[in-house]
């Protein structure tokens, strides 16, 4: 049975780099908070080349969707996990090998990893087989490991390892240390007084006392003496010691190249759900979107920012769920409304879910229809840069450029608050430019802008709208609603950048 990655259903599939670049988008959308995460217990498993190789072929991202499906159902995942931990026990059996200086140590810790190697494969094989699988990865990486244990080298292997280390729980010895003298012998029989020691101090045990005993470390190397008392006792029992000695050197490379990988993509969907399964706890729902490319009719219900809600489940905050949906030849969700109402954390949303989808991963929503892109572009505002010697709007120009010049029909297109530094004409004159070209592409995408202008550009536009209580204008809801604006966006802007808004006058008045 042939079976290549848990994570592409075939080598031609596998589009991933060893030395992988960051998409610029992460950091916009806060998604390398998320890989941060992701990766800080898993550094051992090299994830960032998943997380950083979005997929463009539908069939990978469903082959995906349904593995992690799989893992989600009853006590697989457990198992998984149980797996992972009896691999990296035999990891670092084998990196202790590596530094160890004494041959017979280092052979006996070698048996010691790989008698945990065969134990580990066995045991996953013995509860693959009884669990309840659906998704091709798992049941084609099942039908593998079923035939690797089955097949002659692993039953060998395990059978030798079983033997060699049956063989050496039967050497026993004396060691006798006289002045600086040691030496060493077979045991013969002799009693072994520790036990009626004990049963003599027993009698004076007045209850239960404090243990002064020092608790001394226990090492894994070995000193020069006890190297020589093991090359004694190893020619006390030359059989045995020559056995292990052979065994070491024809066995160096026991791991099968496949389980390894499969143990370390695995962790690309364990990382993933342990992250959210604290999210969900708090109430929040996820779903797999269904992925198109096709069509650029898409819609989210109950969406909400990733990053974002993972903090508020730590902290015990209540998140804010939005949905949205594009249809016909709608393109483009231009946001407005007043500041700190949510627009920022929508349009992060929305690249967030894409992003996730095009990873195979479920998404923060009850239910999500996404478009499958080339490439996410993102352009939020920085600081200005004074060693470019450009100003902020010179900045924004080259960087929305950039943009235009690379994306296509197949991409997102995500603007946060763009040319707030000039006046209101020149950013309702830059501003329609900027989408038009958009528009043209005919590419997907979000614009928050305190423009409402833009919002009625033609029928590709659609104006969403950050929401206040009608009775308390300074409140927030943080509700992103499909409705026309209302022409107060760029008012609250220029009221709040000179002081003047209701709650700054009461400030005032008070003091």
């Amino acid at each position: 049975m042939t079976f290549y990655s848990i994570v592409f259903p075939s080598r031609a599939a596998d589009t991933r780099s060893a030395l992988p670049t960051e998409p610029a988008c992460l950091a916009d959308l806060n998604l390398n908070q998320l890989v941060k995460a992701l990766t800080a217990r898993k550094r051992q498993y090299n994830l960032g080349p998943l997380l950083y190789t979005p997929l463009h072929n539908i069939a990978t991202v469903q082959y995906r969707q349904a593995v992690s499906q799989d893992l989600e159902t009853g006590p697989l995942l457990s198992v998984i996990k149980t797996f992972a931990e009896q691999m990296q026990s035999v990891r670092r059996h084998l990196g202790l090998v590596e530094k160890l200086e004494y041959p017979y140590h280092k052979a006996g810790w070698f048996l010691a990893a790989v008698a945990g190697y065969c134990d580990a494969v066995a045991a996953l094989a013995q509860e693959l087989s009884q669990a309840e699988l659906h998704s091709q990865g798992l049941l084609d990486f099942r039908a593998y490991l079923v035939a690797y244990v089955a097949a002659e080298p692993f039953t060998t292997l395990q059978a030798e390892t079983r033997q060699l280390q049956a063989a050496l729980a039967t050497v026993t010895y004396c060691v006798t240390i006289k002045d600086s003298r040691v030496r060493v012998r077979k045991y013969e029989g002799e009693t072994d007084y520790s036990v009626e020691v004990a049963a003599t101090f027993e009698r004076f045990r007045q209850g239960a006392v404090k243990d002064y005993r020092a608790r001394l470390a226990v090492g894994t190397g070995m000193n020069h003496v006890e190297a020589a008392i093991l090359n004694f006792v190893a020619q006390l029992y030359p059989e045995v010691f020559a056995r292990l000695s052979a065994y070491y050197s024809q066995h160096t490379n026991f791991l099968d190249e496949t389980l390894s990988r499969f143990d370390q993509e695995i962790q690309f969907y364990v990382a993933y759900l342990d992250y959210i399964a604290k999210i969900k706890a708090a109430g929040l729902p996820f779903c797999y979107p269904e992925v198109v490319t096709d069509s650029k009719t898409i819609a989210v219900e109950a969406g909400f920012d990733l990053v974002l809600a993972e903090k508020c489940a730590a902290e015990g905050v209540p998140v804010v769920c939005n949905d949205f949906y594009l249809q016909g030849a709608e393109r483009l969700l231009v946001v407005s409304g007043p500041n700190q109402g949510g627009k920022t954390t929508f349009a992060r949303m929305f690249g967030q879910l894409h992003y996730l989808a095009s990873l195979g991963y479920p998404v923060p929503g009850r239910t999500a229809r996404l478009f499958l892109c080339d490439q996410i572009f993102t352009h939020f505002e920085r600081e200005e840069d004074i060693r470019n010697l450009r100003g902020k709007l010179q900045d924004d120009l080259l960087r929305i450029r950039t943009i235009l010049d690379h994306a296509t029909s197949q991409s997102i297109i995500i603007m946060n608050e763009i040319f707030n530094s000039t006046t209101l004409q020149d950013a309702i004159f830059l501003g329609r430019a900027v989408v038009e070209q958009i528009l043209r592409l005919d590419a997907l995408g979000v614009c928050v802008t305190f423009i409402d202008e833009l919002a009625t550009l033609n029928q590709q536009t659609v104006s969403m709208v950050s929401t206040v209580p009608p009775d308390n204008p300074a409140a927030r809801t943080y509700h992103i609603v499909r409705q026309p604006a209302d022409g107060l966006a760029y008012a609250l802007t220029l009221a709040e950048r000179h002081g003047l808004t209701y709650a700054q006058l009461q400030k005032r008045i008070r003091a």
